[in-house]
């Protein structure tokens, strides 16, 4: 199979099964977003979003969370993954988005990377899911999914990922598709034991290909 038809197959599919997908992410605004998605840097969603209500009852918005002091974040934001890191990310990012932003999260992927804590990734959840820009953001899980379906060939890097994703990907889709294959990699296309007997698209697949082969 081609690699364009390839992709317009699984496109078809995750088209008709999950047309609105969103991030179980939750948020309000996109600073809310942006917090969750620093926080969830090697951290589950449900992890963040258990964190997430108290945090925003004692930093509503940038400017509070600017004038707090990171041992104050730290305690709020302990029990994820790397909180220290964390911490000093979350208020320099808001020192930086109220100090250089307005207070505005701002749309482009470029300018978003300047806030501490932002890098590509983040970036692109940003762009994608506020601003509806054709950004994609490559995790674990889209870096991983992409490979064994076949869409991606010798992407090394998550950057190789996204390149190789985005230009086989129709613009008006590239930010669902973030979701598509984040969620998929999430529940059913699992790092170490994939449930290909649940998958709508293992007749599309490299990596089941491959173990048909080898049964």
């Amino acid at each position: 199979m081609r690699v364009k038809e390839r992709f317009q197959k699984v496109l078809d599919y995750f088209q008709r099964e999950q047309p609105a997908p969103e991030t179980e992410l939750m948020y309000a605004n996109p600073y809310e977003l942006v917090v969750a998605v620093i926080l969830s840097a090697q951290c589950t969603d449900k992890r963040v979003n258990m964190i997430t209500p108290l945090f925003f009852s004692r930093f509503p918005d940038a400017y509070s969370l600017a004038d707090a002091g990171t041992g104050e974040v730290y305690e709020v934001i302990k029990s994820c993954s790397y909180p220290n890191n964390k911490s000093k990310h979350l208020v320099g990012m808001a020192r930086m988005l109220t100090g250089k932003f307005g207070g505005k999260v701002p749309a482009d992927v470029d300018q978003l990377q300047k806030l501490p804590g932002v890098g590509r990734k983040t970036a692109n959840v940003i762009a994608s899911v506020v601003y509806n820009m054709p950004a994609l953001a490559v995790d674990t899980h889209v870096h991983r999914v992409s490979a064994r379906i076949g869409l991606t060939r010798n992407a090394g890097t998550p950057l190789q990922t996204e390149m190789q994703l985005v230009k086989n990907i129709p613009e008006e889709l590239i930010s669902r598709a973030h979701h598509w294959l984040i969620l998929h990699g999430r529940y059913v296309c699992i790092a170490r034991k994939p449930k290909c007997g649940e998958c709508g698209i293992r007749d599309l697949c490299k990596f089941y290909a491959g173990k048909q082969k080898a049964e």
